[in-house]
């Protein structure tokens, strides 16, 4: 049986010790700092940006493939980045950056392709004739098109083109599906134009202006 100690009604009971408040936990300022810092020391999370260098190009990402190493600790991946670089007035250029990181991938790419540009002929906002080009496995059929007619094509041709400065254009992809194959094929293409000019030139031979006809005079009655 529990024993009970019998207190006097005139005494007032003890009261309770106050316990005095547990300590704030640490505070974890990493959030503030930017978030959690991955491998190098740098911030984790980055997200890959449109850098244009200060410059008018056009910079478009074509394809982004992850592959991995196995070693003893797990896997390591790798990143590269098939990045097209134009400024869509003639010139473009092409390139496969590869890093550890998606957004440093894309960087290198970016790099690259802006030092590899090469001129391409253009008639106005067309192609100056058909083209058929294979690179691989991948085929592509360029043609000239009308004004207003705009771009016919896939994704991975259509970012070549547009990096070029092609508004009206019409394609075929055939055979290989491979997105650098088809993006080297689409460039060789374009690389292969020439103009009516760059031909007489080459051949040595003068362009001849050829005089509008005149307008018969109209017979007296």
């Amino acid at each position: 049986m529990a024993e009970t100690e019998n207190i006097p009604s005139g005494e007032q009971q003890p009261q309770p010790v106050a316990q005095a408040p547990a300590p704030e936990a640490k505070r974890d300022f990493r959030d503030q700092r930017g978030g959690q810092r991955g491998r190098g020391g740098r911030p984790g999370g980055r997200r890959p940006s449109d850098d244009k260098g200060g410059d008018d190009l056009a910079e478009k990402v074509v394809f982004i493939n992850r592959s991995s190493k196995v070693v003893k600790g797990g896997r390591r991946f790798k990143f590269s980045a098939l990045v097209v670089v134009g400024d869509k007035k003639g010139r473009v250029g092409m390139a496969l950056g590869k890093a550890a990181e998606v957004a440093d991938a894309i960087k290198r790419g970016g790099e690259l392709a802006r030092a590899k540009m090469q001129s391409v002929s253009l008639k106005d906002a067309t192609i100056p004739h058909e083209i058929y080009s294979t690179y691989g496995g991948a085929k592509i059929l360029l043609r000239p098109a009308s004004p207003g007619t705009g771009i016919i094509a896939g994704k991975t041709v259509r970012a070549v083109l547009e990096s070029a400065g092609v508004k009206d254009i019409l394609t075929k992809s055939l055979g290989s599906k491979n997105a650098a194959n088809v993006v080297k094929a689409t460039l060789n293409g374009l690389l292969s134009l020439r103009t009516r000019e760059q031909i007489y030139q080459g051949r040595g031979l003068e362009i001849k202006k050829v005089a509008a006809p005149k307008a018969p005079e109209a017979v007296a009655a």
